[in-house]
C-alpha cells in the first residue's frame, strides 16, 4: 500500500455545547440522528433518497439516457471522464443497484449501533462527538466524527482499532467511501488509519467496493447533475458556461502522491487515495499541504 505524504493535525474540538447525546435512529448509512442531525465526516455512503426524498432507483432510464449522452459527446464532460462513467450508467439499473447498495449501507450502520453502542446489560451507550474544522454543512447538519462514549474503565484497556469511530468502520466495511474533504481532515494517527482501512476495503472488494460498476454516494448526486444540465442542452436550452459545469467543482488531491488534479480528473486518483478541496479552498490546500499540479 502507498504510503501518505501529506500531514494535518486538525483544530477540531469536542463540542462542550453539543456533550453525549443519547442516539435516536439513522436515515442512511452515513446519517445517525441524535438531538440534530450529523453528517459523518470522511465517509460517503450510496443514497437511499436523491435529489430531495425521491428514490435513486427511479432514476435508472435518465442515468442510461446520459451513458448514452456522454458517449455520444453531447454531455459537457472531458472524453476520460466520459469514458469512465458511460459503462456505469449504461447497464440501465445503475440507480436501482446504488439504492439496494445504500440499504446495506443503512443496514451495516444499524448493525454498528447493536453491536457497539449496546452495552451486554441492553442499555444504549451515548454517542462522543467531535467535529473537525468546519463544524456545519449547507444544510446545517453538523459534521462530526462518532464513537460510543465508553467510560473511563472501558477506555484503559482499548487501542486505537478499538475505539474506532463509526466513520472509519463504515469505510472499513466497504459499505462507506471515503470521502475526505479539506479542512477536514482527521489527525494524522486516525488519517493513517482511515487510509489503510479504505485501501483494503476497495482493493478486498468488501462492500459495495464488490461491484466493478459502482457509483459512489459523491458520484451518484454528480451525475445526478450533469443529467439534469445534459438534459437542458439537449431541450436547446443555452447554458452558460458556469452553468455548463456547475455539476462539478471539487478538485482532487492525491494523498500518496501530493498532486492536485482539477474537479474532472478526479477518477484518476485511486478512490482509497482522495482528498477532496472546495474550490474556495485551494490556495490554502496547497500551501498546507504542499500540493503540487498533476
Amino acid at each position: 500500500m502507498a504510503k501518505l505524504k501529506i500531514f494535518w493535525q486538525p483544530a477540531g474540538i469536542t463540542l462542550d455545547g453539543i456533550g453525549a447525546k443519547r442516539y435516536q435512529r439513522h436515515s442512511d448509512g452515513d446519517t445517525p440522528i441524535v438531538a440534530t442531525s450529523i453528517r459523518m465526516l470522511s465517509v460517503d455512503t450510496p443514497e437511499l433518497h436523491y435529489p430531495g426524498t425521491s428514490s435513486p432507483a427511479k432514476h435508472d432510464a435518465k442515468l442510461a439516457d446520459l451513458a448514452g449522452w456522454l458517449m455520444a459527446g453531447k454531455a459537457p464532460v472531458n472524453g476520460d471522464l466520459a469514458a469512465h462513467l458511460a459503462p456505469r450508467l449504461a447497464t440501465g439499473d445503475a440507480g436501482t443497484r446504488h439504492e439496494r447498495q445504500g440499504e446495506q449501507a443503512s443496514a451495516a450502520f444499524q448493525n454498528l449501533v447493536d453491536t457497539r453502542l449496546r452495552r451486554p446489560s441492553g442499555t444504549m451507550r451515548d454517542l462522543f462527538v467531535r467535529t473537525a474544522d468546519q463544524p456545519f454543512d449547507e444544510y446545517g447538519r453538523l459534521l462530526a466524527y462518532i464513537a460510543p462514549n465508553y467510560s473511563t474503565k472501558e477506555l484503559a484497556s482499548m487501542n486505537r482499532e478499538e475505539r474506532a469511530t463509526f466513520n472509519l468502520l463504515m469505510v472499513e466495511s466497504g459499505w462507506g467511501a471515503p470521502f475526505i474533504i479539506y479542512p477536514s481532515i482527521p489527525n494524522q494517527a486516525d488519517l493513517e488509519l482511515f487510509h489503510t482501512a479504505a485501501d483494503e476495503a476497495v482493493t478486498q472488494g468488501k462492500g459495495a467496493w464488490a461491484d466493478p460498476l459502482l457509483l459512489t454516494g459523491y458520484e451518484f448526486r454528480m451525475v445526478y447533475r450533469l443529467w439534469e444540465v445534459t438534459s437542458k442542452l439537449e431541450k436547446g436550452e443555452k447554458l452558460s458556461e458556469k452553468e455548463r459545469i456547475s455539476w462539478i467543482s471539487r478538485w482532487c488531491a492525491d494523498m500518496t502522491t501530493g498532486l492536485l488534479y482539477e474537479p474532472q480528473e478526479y477518477f484518476r486518483v485511486r478512490p482509497q487515495d482522495r482528498l477532496f478541496i472546495w474550490p474556495q479552498n485551494i490556495r490554502a490546500a496547497v500551501a498546507a499541504l504542499n500540493l503540487i499540479p498533476a
